[in-house]
């Protein structure tokens, strides 16, 4: 067993995802809960964008979108993807590359009507990734399903959330003089045994 204690401290990746972030909310000034999403196109060409992590349970990191977005689009095509979360303000990271899912309807509606009506109607009125020819054109969408459904929106069909199941987590926290701290847990992709293995840094 590698000696791991301090910041690395644990036995499940999943809960110390959780503290690391939770960590974070003290000091980060925006989003601290904000990831990198990498996702690779049918040819072969990577993309990466920010998106928020909503949640992290027993098995997996969730975060929601537009099914008809490129980076959705993408992910349906391969089945897998990468993020990595950092902390300016702890000076940490966690790298994930894994296998993904569509999330439950249930917890896609619950997060969806956890929104403000602002950001319900925003999903109704946005097509996602498509071109755009003015910002007064979205807005007149936002305006044309606010009077089609009032305050009360329901989740569209091709808005919900997607599950990220780890392959491999990285955590890395800096160190002095750039030795920085590199732990790796890696498993199979039905395996529930965690193998983990300091890198150099």
């Amino acid at each position: 067993m590698v000696n791991r204690s301090g910041k690395f401290e644990g036995d499940n990746p999943f809960e110390i995802s959780k503290r690391w972030i939770s960590e974070a909310e003290v000091g980060e000034l925006n989003d601290p809960n904000a990831i990198a999403l990498s996702t690779v196109s049918e040819d072969g060409m990577p993309n990466v964008r920010m998106v928020l992590l909503k949640n992290i349970d027993h098995d997996a990191f969730v975060f929601f979108t537009n099914f008809t977005s490129k980076k959705a689009v993408e992910i349906l095509g391969c089945g897998k993807a990468s993020f990595v979360w950092h902390s300016k303000f702890l000076r940490r990271q966690i790298r994930v590359r894994g296998f993904t899912s569509l999330e439950s309807d249930q917890a896609s509606d619950e997060y969806y009507n956890s929104r403000s009506l602002r950001s319900k109607l925003g999903a109704w009125a946005s097509l996602q990734s498509t071109p755009l020819a003015s910002r007064e054109v979205l807005l007149d969408r936002v305006d044309k399903f606010s009077k089609r459904f009032g305050e009360k929106p329901t989740r569209p069909e091709f808005w919900g959330g997607f599950r990220i199941a780890p392959a491999e987590i990285e955590f890395w926290a800096e160190g002095e003089s750039r030795l920085h701290d590199r732990f790796l847990w890696v498993r199979g992709e039905k395996a529930s045994h965690w193998n983990v293995e300091r890198l150099y840094p």
